[in-house]
């Protein structure tokens, strides 16, 4: 199967090489990786020139944005300018960080995974990064279908059919929920295990505390749902102040009339579906 990888990368230096090796050792490897040098001001850009000139697999896009490492909106607009430099002649999409390393058949058993099973439309492995003590631990949602927004693997069909990635925090859930309203699958192989050079969220700025429940407002939840979602995601990391300040990012948003980022169809199948799941776990208690 063919593939492509498209990577945005911001102030990356201490990671990018070890990315882009482990690309460069994969069992299947890719037909292009792009990367796109999102106003890079430290020595991100002679990384991917270094590759360039040692392999044709890579293309470089140099994109001029926002100083601020701010989860969403920044990271899918680079995304979808490098996008926009490719064809259509691929079987399925990546989208992938630019701090992390990836086990050498990992593509393979991705591509396996969508040539056995055509109704997955997303796929991805697990994300370990290393404790205080230097081991490697799995760092995960505690919803395990879901798929790391660092490695997102899409099908054609499933990339056509959600009409590609939304430019804001949450397009790593809005397109797995988007996904299944059409229909598809999400798969993560747990032997697929990811190494995560950055801890989840150090690189983010304090502008980005309020916007994970401004991502809850914009994807129809209610604010029942977008409740029950940060009292989860504050006791995850062991932070009361995550429920607040989802909760506050919620009601401003709302008060700023912030437009969704999906039709109201969209958001009734999306509210079906996350009560469907809070009930599934409520009775596996």
């Amino acid at each position: 199967m063919d593939y492509y990888i498209i990577i945005p990368a911001h102030n990356e230096e201490s990671f990018l090489a070890d990315t882009l090796n482990s690309i460069q050792q994969q069992s299947l490897p890719p037909k292009k990786v792009v990367v796109v040098n999102d106003n890079s001001t430290d020595g991100t850009e002679s990384i991917i020139d270094d590759f360039i000139k040692g392999s044709s697999l890579f293309e470089k896009l140099n994109s001029t944005s926002s100083t601020d490492h701010l989860p969403g909106r920044k990271v899918i607009n680079a995304f979808n300018k490098g996008l926009e430099t490719l064809d259509g002649t691929y079987d399925f999409l990546v989208k992938l960080d630019a701090d992390i390393i990836l086990p050498k058949t990992y593509f393979e058993k991705i591509a396996e995974i969508f040539k056995t099973q055509p109704e997955v439309g997303i796929a991805g492995g697990f994300a370990y990064e290393k404790d205080s003590n230097g081991a490697w631990k799995l760092n995960h949602p505690m919803n395990k279908d879901h798929v790391r927004g660092a490695f997102k693997a899409y099908s054609k069909a499933c990339f056509i059919a959600i009409k590609g990635l939304r430019n804001a925090i949450g397009w790593d859930t809005v397109d797995e929920l988007l996904a299944q309203y059409h229909g598809f699958k999400i798969f993560t192989e747990e032997t697929l295990k990811v190494k995560h050079l950055r801890p989840t969220g150090k690189a983010y700025n304090k502008k980005a505390r309020l916007l994970q429940g401004e991502a809850m407002y914009t994807m129809g939840y209610g604010i029942i749902l977008s409740s029950i979602a940060s009292l989860k995601m504050a006791l995850k990391q062991q932070n009361p102040n995550v429920f607040f300040h989802n909760l506050r990012g919620f009601f401003k948003a709302k008060k700023n009339k912030k437009p969704h980022l999906i039709s109201e169809t969209e958001a009734k199948f999306i509210r079906r579906l996350r009560w469907k799941n809070v009930g599934n776990k409520f009775l596996r208690k």
